[in-house]
């Protein structure tokens, strides 16, 4: 007979957002006449940018031409693309990235996702809280985690990120192999200093251990002092692999483009404790089970990297910022403390009430949706996350809900 990988049975009832979107139908399908505004799921509400979109065409106008069109592309991405990343998003700040060490992909999620591939069943992984459900539920459907006890698996390392260490945690009491880490972080919008983040390095240096750096918001640091890359710290590419997305950042939400970076001096054991290549593994792991990103696609990807696209994408960058900002002005306004929507669009505001009541609070006074923090984990109960993805009009409209609701 057929049977299940029964580690899925561990997972819990439901993905969070799908829990947020069956609330928030219920309550639309309750009250037909109110308008909900959604501060809640990271997707953008502005269009792709004009350099991206003139790209796009002139792709797909190729693709309509036997003399210009494509097939199958390179599995790793296009040389174009690869090397505009390469030059201007790390070696411009310093970090030496190869083009060859960069590979595309439809999604930072899904390369996040994936990695776990490579390694070994029976590793210790140390895994942030609160933190993005992927890295946690995608190692318990690969069977590295015990049953769900008490708002925790068994068998994982939590690193908690609390108010009392300003939501950055610290290095793990015990000896772990591979450490998620994620700055500008998803869920809170905490950042963290070279200083703070060498200290990681050098902790995955000293125990053999692995880094997976999720820089998927990178473009909203404002202060030119904290890292974008991982890879600004010394020895960084002995011992880390960054994962990054044009999702937020240039509006490719719906069009997916991301990369991932493997250095060649990255290595990985094996259980006689001789060294291995993680970028020809995943290079391996890339070409058997990805056939990579449209050529469309990648052209408008490329064209947020010439002068044109740099102003607009950063133009997108400052409206949703401006959100933020609004944001925090109203969290302000109405005492709450709270962390980010500084250097990133994320705000984690201290609800002072369990997560998921003053979600429903905000829900069914305001019409306005956030997320819980407890779904990000057990430090996020009583913490809400707010999105500054909407636009000028819905957040300062949303803004207004709130204080109407809270005060």
């Amino acid at each position: 007979m057929i049977t299940i990988n029964e580690n899925y049975l561990k997972l819990q009832a439901s993905y969070l957002f799908s829990d947020i979107a069956k609330r928030v139908a219920s309550f639309q399908e309750n009250n037909p006449d109110k308008d909900v505004i959604k501060l809640g799921i990271g997707d953008v509400t502005k269009g792709l940018t004009p350099a991206s979109i003139k790209a796009f065409h002139e792709a797909v106008d190729e693709m309509a031409e036997d003399t210009t069109f494509r097939g199958y592309g390179p599995e790793q991405g296009y040389d174009f693309l690869r090397e505009a990343i390469a030059v201007n998003d790390f070696q411009s700040r310093g970090a030496q990235i190869a083009a060859d060490e960069i590979f595309v992909s439809d999604g930072a999620k899904c390369d996040s996702g994936n990695i776990q591939e490579i390694f070994s069943q029976d590793i210790k992984i140390a895994i942030p809280d609160p933190v993005y459900p992927v890295y946690l539920d995608t190692n318990v459907m690969a069977g590295r985690t015990g049953l769900f006890e008490e708002g925790r698996y068994e068998g994982l390392v939590y690193l908690n990120s609390t108010k009392d260490n300003n939501f950055v945690p610290a290095l793990p009491s015990e000896k772990v192999d591979l450490i998620y880490l994620c700055f500008p972080n998803n869920p809170t919008g905490s950042t963290i200093s070279k200083e703070e983040l060498k200290t990681w390095v050098d902790y995955a240096k000293k125990n053999k251990a692995l880094i997976l750096f999720d820089a998927a918001y990178e473009a909203f640091i404002q202060d030119e002092s904290l890292p974008k890359s991982i890879f600004e710290i010394e020895g960084a590419r002995e011992v880390a692999i960054e994962f990054r997305s044009f999702s937020k950042s240039a509006g490719f939400t719906g069009t997916r483009c991301a990369y991932t970076v493997v250095p060649k001096e990255c290595v990985a054991y094996d259980k006689d404790g001789n060294t291995h290549s993680l970028h020809a593994l995943w290079n391996r792991r890339h070409c058997t089970k990805f056939n990579g990103v449209s050529y469309p696609v990648q052209k408008a990807a490329a064209a947020i990297y010439t002068a044109e696209g740099k102003a607009q994408t950063k133009a997108l960058i400052d409206y949703y910022m401006k959100n933020a900002d609004a944001v925090c002005k109203t969290m302000d306004e109405l005492g709450y403390s709270y962390v980010g929507g500084k250097n990133s669009p994320y705000i984690w505001v201290d609800g002072k009430i369990d997560s998921w009541e003053f979600f429903d609070m905000l829900l069914n006074k305001a019409g306005v949706v956030c997320t819980p923090g407890a779904g990000f984990g057990k430090c996020g109960n009583g913490y809400i996350r707010i999105s500054a993805f909407n636009s000028h009009e819905k957040v300062a409209e949303a803004m207004e809900r709130l204080k109407a609701a809270l005060r």
